[in-house]
């Protein structure tokens, strides 16, 4: 029996107006599944009018202006539905969803979902959990010592995984789905025997090691920068007194 990293994968990806997952909006998203290594991937695409400005900045980032999204892109609520449903139906077929740095992409689904459908994204997932593959999460893991950044970029760099259309959530999302394969064929004996769902409460162990190191030096550096410690998914905001 093939090991997870050569079987069915799924990934998700998303853009959005900002960085912030609490007050941000996705302006588009893609699910990429692909049933098997070097098979042509089926790819869902989504583009979004936000209804609030886009920024420059993210303009900047990902070529998407607020003038084509209002002209092209379809309200959030119905958008939202059909993404939650998109990977909802992943966990349905067992297939790993590769998410790079996921507690980002998936917050901001979240936030979306309760913000336009009164719903969440946990509620999509009640019934089948989803084993997610964070491409961030693994590598830093795994090849700890290693120096340099851990962008999408950097990863597709050291994995020699070709990224074409950095930014577009289709492109992004294809690519982390093949760093994910190149990173279980890097580092066989230390993960072939481990399922998705293993990996999944795995890396978020990792992930929390990782916060508080990262917090950590962000300490003896003098930042007050917060790092959120919760993978995949950050938790709720406490209401406001």
């Amino acid at each position: 029996m093939a090991c997870w990293y050569e079987g069915p994968l799924a990934a998700f990806d998303t853009e959005t107006t900002g960085v912030d997952v609490e007050t941000d909006r996705i302006v588009s998203a893609a699910v990429v599944v692909q049933d098997a290594p070097g098979i042509r991937p089926r790819i869902s695409r989504w583009l979004v009018n936000p209804g609030v400005p886009v920024p420059e900045a993210a303009t900047a980032v990902h070529g998407l202006t607020e003038e084509h999204l209002q002209r092209n892109g379809r309200w959030p609520s119905p958008v939202m539905y059909e993404i939650a449903e998109a990977l909802a139906e992943q966990a349905r077929a067992g297939r790993p969803l590769v998410v790079m740095n996921a507690p980002f992409d998936l917050t901001m689904l979240d936030r979306e979902l309760r913000r336009h459908r009164a719903s969440s994204l946990g509620r999509w997932l009640e019934r089948m959990p989803l084993h997610v593959l964070d491409p961030r999460v693994l590598d830093k893991h795994l090849d700890r010592y290693r120096k340099g950044r851990r962008t999408l970029t950097d990863l597709c760099a050291h994995y020699g995984v070709p990224l074409d259309g950095a930014h577009d959530a289709a492109a992004d999302a294809q690519a982390a789905l093949e760093v994910v394969r190149a990173v279980g064929r890097r580092f066989p004996g230390r993960l072939e025997r481990l399922s998705a769902a293993e990996l999944h409460t795995l890396q978020a162990v990792w992930h929390a090691a990782q916060a508080r190191g990262l917090q950590a030096w962000f300490a003896a550096s003098g930042s007050e920068e917060a790092v959120d410690p919760a993978w995949p998914l950050r938790p709720d905001m406490p209401a406001a007194a």
